[in-house]
């Protein structure tokens, strides 16, 4: 949504200066701003030029159109890459998860507006930033085991490291949650009612230069509200309990015993996912939460993504999402009892391709 009247140029990726911030917005609203290949090199492209521009205090990135702030990436891409074998998925995917590891160490304040639809990759732009705006109109998710995939984009390093189980509820289930949830799951810091947020952007943009990174958290401060309560203000003695095991079989038989409404429409959700991406994504998780870095994590989730192209759930679960869109997937292996352990170590095996020296 354009909060800020200021002259954009560019395509998928519009930059300008207002005051002393660097504005960068995704600009693909008809497909709910969903990351291209050449938008993730313009991305990072313009955060080279604000970091190093010393007129630039701190940057804010918003997402055009009315829907959200970026469904992810092109996964239709991934599709058609990962038949092809062209190697197209794995250039995109090492330039996306080098870029979430570039916002987190950004070293000027990185202000984003997490409205509407922020899923994927768009939390990959979004919650590895220092200053994270949600309203109510927020729906936040890692959606991916519902595509015969795991969350990827840094993501096992932000649920690895949220409250309790909360993450691992997240990362299974593929649920979305509203912004009160997403600052619970450390996901995002501040909630700020979206007919406001026009009004606060305007105040941090003529915020003086030289106190301008010292003001930010002050002035987002003076717009923050309590958020309406979401599915953990209730939920999370439950997601705690039944999410603390280190098998999936075992987190499916405590909420067999549950008898709450979450706990029922947790187990149709993880029920609908991959038995294999269920299994790869809580391991993926349990892994990152003796990581030492989102680095460490990013690394690791890449080599995974070298095998999920070579396993049928991926673009049988793309196939159903989007190509035929008949939302009715064939998983193979199709229960977690098939799931043979050799298929999931195949996923954290050591890869000659790597993303950081």
């Amino acid at each position: 949504m354009r909060y800020l009247e200021a002259y954009y140029q560019g395509a998928e990726i519009l930059t300008a200066k207002k005051g002393a911030i660097g504005l960068i917005a995704l600009n693909r609203p008809r497909v709910l701003n969903s990351l291209s290949h050449d938008m993730i090199l313009d991305f990072g492209k313009a955060l080279d030029a604000f970091e190093a521009d010393p007129q630039v205090a701190a940057v804010l990135v918003t997402g055009e159109g009315e829907r959200g702030l970026c469904a992810g990436g092109d996964i239709r891409m991934f599709y058609e890459s990962g038949k092809a074998g062209d190697g197209k998925a794995s250039h995109f995917l090492k330039a996306e998860y080098r870029l979430n590891a570039r916002i987190a160490r950004f070293k000027k304040p990185y202000v984003v507006v997490m409205d509407g639809i922020t899923m994927g990759g768009g939390v990959g732009v979004s919650s590895h930033g220092s200053h994270r705006i949600v309203t109510e109109t927020t729906k936040l998710a890692m959606p991916e085991t519902g595509i015969g995939f795991f969350p990827d984009i840094g993501a096992t390093w932000l649920l690895s490291r949220a409250s309790g189980e909360l993450g691992t509820w997240m990362g299974l289930s593929g649920e979305a949650v509203n912004g009160a949830d997403a600052i619970t799951a450390g996901f995002a810091d501040w909630y700020v009612p979206q007919d406001r947020v026009a009004e606060l952007l305007e105040r941090i943009a003529a915020l003086p230069a030289p106190a301008l990174g010292q003001s930010i958290a002050s002035t987002i401060r003076d717009y923050t509200v309590d958020g309406p309560k979401g599915i953990f203000s209730e939920g999370r003695d439950m997601i705690d309990r039944c999410f603390a095991f280190d098998t999936v079989e075992e987190i499916i038989a405590a909420l067999d015993k549950e008898q709450s409404d979450l706990a029922a429409k947790t187990l149709i959700a993880m029920r609908a996912k991959s038995p294999t991406s269920l299994k790869v994504t809580l391991r993926m998780l349990r892994e990152a939460r003796h990581s030492r870095d989102l680095e460490t994590c990013l690394e690791r989730e890449f080599a995974g993504t070298l095998q999920v192209v070579k396993v049928p759930d991926f673009y049988e679960g793309i196939r159903a999402a989007i190509i035929d869109k008949d939302r009715n997937p064939k998983w193979s292996p199709a229960t977690l009892e098939d799931v043979a352990p050799d298929s999931v170590e195949a996923f954290f095996v050591a890869r000659d391709e790597r993303l950081f020296d």
